[in-house]
């Protein structure tokens, strides 16, 4: 499946919202709704990845989890995207040094739920990611409080903005996080895929 690079504009802020998507859920799009309001974004791009290099099983194949993502995703500022599978890149630090090449000019996002926040000194080059672009925060189900009392809401607890100033994530300069509470949907797609085993 031949992969588009997506469109955009010097000076847009552009999500990124990075995952395995096995399968993708109304959880995801929920997170990305609320993620284009609560910090102004412009547009928000799924980057459906090859593989999460922290888990040692593979995810469904590429092809069959961009179809049910751009099934599932449907929103005239939301790209479903396999980016990093034409990039060859994997780690997050990776993929954000060739779109901000690619790129120049657009203000780049990372998005990612509170529970990611809870395990993100375990990516690769974690503080690089953190003094490259701002990152919003999405509570999830059961991860506020391990996401900030994790090492990286720690070690930069005097970059973090509020989530009453939210909309100034796109404009604030790296290292920059924001920590929001949205209306909750109790889903993940490791519950799903078990549920499908045991049906």
């Amino acid at each position: 499946m031949r992969c588009e690079f997506p469109q955009a504009r010097p000076g847009q802020s552009i999500g990124l919202f990075g995952g395995s998507f096995d399968p993708p859920h109304a959880g995801h799009v929920h997170v990305t709704r609320e993620a284009l309001k609560r910090f102004g974004l412009d547009r928000v791009w799924w980057l459906v990845s090859p593989g999460n290099v922290l888990k040692t099983r593979g995810p469904a194949p590429m092809k069959r989890r961009l179809q049910a993502a751009r099934e599932i995703m449907d929103h005239p500022r939301v790209t479903v995207t396999g980016i990093e599978e034409r990039l060859g890149t994997r780690a997050t630090a990776d993929t954000l040094a060739r779109l901000r090449a690619l790129y120049p000019g657009v203000r780049f996002v990372w998005l990612m739920g509170a529970d990611n926040l809870a395990q993100f000194h375990r990516w690769k080059d974690w503080q690089d990611i953190m003094q490259t672009v701002p990152l919003g925060v999405l509570a999830r189900p059961g991860d506020r409080i391990s996401a900030r009392m994790s090492p990286a809401a720690r070690i930069y607890r005097q970059y973090r903005i509020s989530g009453l100033a939210s909309q100034s994530l796109i404009h604030a300069r790296a290292p920059a996080w924001c920590f929001v509470n949205v209306p909750m949907v109790d889903l993940s797609s490791t519950a799903i895929r078990a549920q499908r085993r045991n049906d």
